[in-house]
């Protein structure tokens, strides 16, 4: 496969160094995903925390990960309200990993800011940074995802899965 995209890319002539890179992607079991379109104002972090509560005990995630998982879906959902144009959509992810995406339909790049004390703004993506992995952005033609990642606290299979050694918790 590589070789005959490479022929057709360079109609057969040597270019020089050359990087393909092939992946093969599968959609994800829909009890592992939770995607939500949010309201535009105030009430769209508290309703995001909930429904993400719910699906975080649904998943049987620790309560120290669905702790910091709240908290970073209630920051980033407060920074697209803010800052952002609607609409605004959470998605959360449970795979390898924890992954929580909110979209909104603003280009603008969300940076960290160095809030003083006595600042009321400022702490949301230093707050996001401290808590995941790994995070950033994603820029589509109708927007950007700002996205987070966590690695669960304590292992845990996603739901329905039965157990490979039979045995069942």
């Amino acid at each position: 496969m590589r070789d005959g995209i490479a022929g057709a890319l360079t109609e057969g002539r040597r270019t020089g160094e050359q990087l393909i890179l092939l992946a093969r992607t599968k959609a994800l079991p829909t009890g592992q995903v939770l995607t939500r379109t949010l309201p535009a104002g105030p009430e769209a972090a508290p309703m995001a925390r909930q429904a993400a509560r719910h699906r975080l005990k649904d998943w049987g995630v620790d309560a120290e990960t669905a702790y910091a998982t709240e908290l970073i879906v209630s920051e980033l959902v407060g920074n697209a309200v803010r800052y952002g144009s609607p609409p605004v959509q959470l998605r959360l992810i449970h795979d390898r990993t924890l992954t929580c995406e909110v979209g909104d339909a603003t280009a603008s790049a969300p940076r960290v800011k160095h809030a003083r004390t006595i600042d009321e703004t400022g702490r949301g993506l230093f707050i996001i940074a401290s808590l995941a992995d790994q995070w950033g952005t994603r820029y589509q033609p109708q927007g950007k995802t700002v996205w987070a990642r966590q690695s669960p606290c304590t292992p845990t299979r996603p739901p329905h899965t039965p157990d490979p050694a039979g045995m069942d918790e």
